[in-house]
């Protein structure tokens, strides 16, 4: 089962799709979309094609743990998704994903303002890594075994 991350941003969301087995990251790619409910059907059609069984919402939380403007809107943005009949979504925390994404491009050598749409589909990448390392996948990946 592929299992969909995403990291939902105003104008951009980042995407990251594991393999097939859903063990490692398969694929990234950014959608430029500023309406919730056109990414929504973008993000369902994706989810379709690409056969996902997941999705892993980023829940952008302060760094004291409490939840502030945007994760409300990640929440909302969560229900959208679950109102169109899109497998289960897990709000997963994304403290520092968007700082790491961008320590990784500078440390490959791509410039800030070369990178900005790279950003999010890393963060989004980040996102789907931590999620894969965790007993939550594992129970899930002998379940469906």
């Amino acid at each position: 089962m592929r299992i969909m991350a995403l990291d939902y941003g105003d104008a951009r969301t980042g995407i990251a799709i594991s393999d097939e087995r859903g063990i490692l990251c398969g694929e990234t790619l950014v959608i430029a979309e500023w309406d919730a409910e056109r990414l929504a059907r973008r993000v369902a059609e994706l989810c379709g094609s690409r056969g996902c069984g997941l999705i892993l919402l980023g829940l952008p939380l302060n760094m004291d743990g409490s939840e502030g403007p945007r994760a409300e809107k990640a929440r909302a943005f969560a229900a959208l998704l679950a109102s169109l009949g899109l497998p289960e979504v897990l709000l997963r925390d994304e403290r520092r994903t968007s700082v790491e994404a961008h320590g990784i491009l500078r440390a490959n050598g791509r410039r800030e303002k070369k990178h900005r749409q790279s950003v999010d589909a890393v963060a989004a990448q980040l996102i789907l890594e931590t999620y894969l390392g965790t007993a939550d996948n594992a129970r899930r990946q002998a379940e469906a075994k």
